[in-house]
């Protein structure tokens, strides 16, 4: 198992308004914070002790260790 908070990713915004949200980590899942990314900007983030999960709304590409996935609308 990897080590908490070491799972960088990034988003990068393909149109203006994309929303990234990140959800926080516990019995109940809440929205803890966001951001708005126009075109072109780009968002560096990592998971945390208190973020388990991120909402990304809007057309963005997204990359991770993993792979790179593109949002659909």
């Amino acid at each position: 198992m990897k080590n908490e908070g070491n799972d960088f990713f990034v988003i990068k915004a393909l149109e203006n308004g994309v929303n990234v949200i990140g959800l926080t980590r516990g019995s109940d899942t809440r929205f803890h914070h966001s951001e708005k990314l126009d075109k072109g900007e780009v968002m560096i983030a990592q998971f945390t002790e208190h973020t388990s999960a991120v909402k990304v709304r809007g057309k963005a590409v997204i990359q991770t260790e993993h792979g790179e996935i593109s949002t659909e609308e």
